[in-house]
């Protein structure tokens, strides 16, 4: 008697059908893609350059300090984060020429004309204990006060919010409302 034939399933195509579906499955799936932080750094300084140091006036800055404990200060007074924007833009708007806020420079801006720019700059350190979150929170307030006053000045002068502008218009709101944060390097407050 001879061997009998076991019935097998003919399985030569099953990797290729494999592999088209790996490839569909590849090229339709959007990957969730991570958004960082917008900020554009200063170019890279010649390696013989010499190194100045800016003077500036100290009305000008606004040091913003995140401790450990994730609490927050903005100047030398302690301060929630839902408080923070609103204290961010009448520091860089100084409506009332008070003389402890930042000074005003006129400035004749091409395609505007004479405008009074804020010279305040925004200081924010953070200790290595720091949360993320907080971090996170703290860049997204300080930015959202910016872009408020830079709707505000759009609607004042255009009619229209910021991102509806056209290139030329958001880059005269860009010079007239300047995005100046300062990050400073992360310190350990707690050791000593």
């Amino acid at each position: 008697m001879g061997k009998k034939k076991t019935p097998a399933i003919n399985s030569s195509s099953t990797a290729d059908i494999a592999f088209l579906l790996l490839c569909y499955f590849l090229m339709t799936t959007t990957m969730g893609s991570q958004t960082g932080l917008q900020r554009r750094l200063p170019p890279m300084p010649d390696k013989d350059q010499k190194v100045e140091d800016i003077k500036i006036n100290r009305r000008n800055i606004i040091i913003v300090r995140i401790n450990s404990a994730d609490r927050l200060l903005a100047g030398s007074e302690p301060i929630d984060i839902s408080m923070l924007k609103d204290k961010i833009k009448e520091f860089l708007t100084n409506p009332a020429d008070d003389p402890n806020l930042p000074e005003k420079e006129v400035k004749e801006i091409e395609g505007y004309g004479a405008y009074a720019v804020s010279k305040g700059v925004i200081s924010l350190q953070n200790d290595r204990g720091t949360s993320y979150r907080a971090y996170i929170d703290v860049q997204n307030e300080l930015v959202k006060a910016i872009n408020e006053l830079r709707d505000e000045f759009s609607s004042r002068a255009y009619g229209k919010k910021f991102v509806n502008l056209t290139e030329e218009q958001q880059k005269i709101v860009k010079e007239a409302i300047p995005q100046n944060i300062s990050e400073a390097e992360p310190k350990d407050t707690g050791k000593k």
